[in-house]
């Protein structure tokens, strides 16, 4: 084990370099048993990474990391492992070792990653919790995937748990500590309850600003699609979208108003034709070609055949059917219902179940 660690730390040591080396030697462990000369031989090159002092040094880090590790009850997973997560090994760019605390199935069969501004207003927290309540109820096994920051990352991991979907937080740092540390107790909760932190970073390393952005590839990588919810013409939102569209993954973005400079990112992404527009649930699962249950869908039909709605709630039900997310001053005008009475029965439909309140004051089924 620690020669795996070791080997995975190396400087510039990618997936492909690792094959390439292992290719013409046995294996790790002889990477740091050979000598500097025998290494060039074989490998044909000289470089610093197989200077002896190099290689020893890169082993004592790993033999301290495999301290921390078995104090800490982490999980290790390999490149050539198992049970590496198979969406991520497709990425040229994939870490060779994960560090992960808890449990939480990466080769899911829907796996989707929601990332954003730490600035997520009303509205997109409202999106989310939209978007991840419509899954959980078609995909169960769904696995939801982002980066623990503040904003629209905390805000998906916690409507995945409170959905009862698996998550997953990708750190950029190890896993002797939680960033931001106002999520740590959300965190220390999430693995408890069929959630995982999971890193490439040891226990030894320095948080960075760059390993920010660098452990977005993992965010990206980890996916079927990726889903912008909230963000700024610049930022790491948008640098995760642009690896998911190297990785060849889908993207959407949530629209906004033109006015939201938190949204400005969203709606260039969607204009320049590099994201797809996200509206609704039943439109994501269209756009990723996902097959619906077929009890999923007779509960759908059963529910829209006879919902539970009296006479005079019918004008109101009809008009959300026929127009989906709809302001309730446009239900007033199309109805012709006092307000008071309409918000009264908005609310008694609610409480039923037949439709449920966004941020707004919009409504759908």
């Amino acid at each position: 084990m620690p020669y795996r660690i070791a080997f995975s730390l190396i400087r510039g040591m990618g997936i492909e370099l690792a094959r390439q080396f292992l290719d013409v030697i046995p294996d790790e462990q002889t990477f740091f048993t050979m000598s500097e000369e025998e290494l060039c031989a074989i490998t044909g090159s000289k470089n610093k990474i197989l200077e002896w002092q190099y290689r020893q040094g890169i082993l004592e880090k790993a033999k301290r990391e495999l301290d921390f590790i078995d104090k800490n009850d982490i999980s290790t997973t390999y490149f050539t492992d198992s049970d590496y997560p198979k969406r991520l090994l497709q990425c040229v760019d994939a870490p060779l070792m994960l560090f992960g605390k808890g449990y939480a199935n990466l080769d899911s069969q829907h796996v989707i990653s929601i990332v954003g501004t730490r600035h997520a207003t009303i509205y997109g927290k409202g999106v989310i919790e939209e978007m991840i309540k419509g899954i959980s109820q078609i995909f169960p096994d769904t696995v939801v995937v982002s980066g623990l920051a503040y904003g629209v990352d905390i805000a998906a991991h916690q409507a995945a748990v409170s959905n009862k979907l698996s998550t997953v937080a990708v750190l950029a740092h190890g896993l002797n500590t939680i960033y931001p540390a106002q999520h740590r107790s959300f965190a220390i909760s999430m693995i408890k309850d069929s959630g995982m932190l999971l890193t490439d970073y040891t226990s030894q390393d320095v948080i960075h600003r760059a390993n920010f952005l660098a452990r977005n590839r993992i965010v990206a990588g980890l996916s079927d699609c990726t889903i912008v919810v909230e963000s700024a013409v610049k930022g790491g939102a948008m640098v995760t979208a642009s690896l998911a569209m190297e990785y060849n993954r889908d993207v959407f973005a949530v629209p906004g108003r033109t006015t939201d400079p938190y949204s400005a990112g969203c709606n260039t992404l969607i204009r320049r034709n590099k994201a797809a527009l996200y509206t609704d649930v039943d439109a994501l699962v269209e756009a990723m070609r996902w097959e619906v249950p077929q009890d999923t869908v007779k509960k759908a039909v059963d529910a829209s055949l006879f919902p539970d709605i009296t006479p005079d709630e019918e004008p109101i039900y009809n008009y959300i059917l026929n127009n989906g997310t709809v302001h309730i001053n446009t239900i007033r005008s199309a109805t012709g219902i006092a307000m008071h009475e309409l918000m009264s029965k908005l609310v008694d439909m609610e409480f039923r179940g037949v439709i449920k309140s966004m941020p707004g004051s919009f409504y759908s089924l």
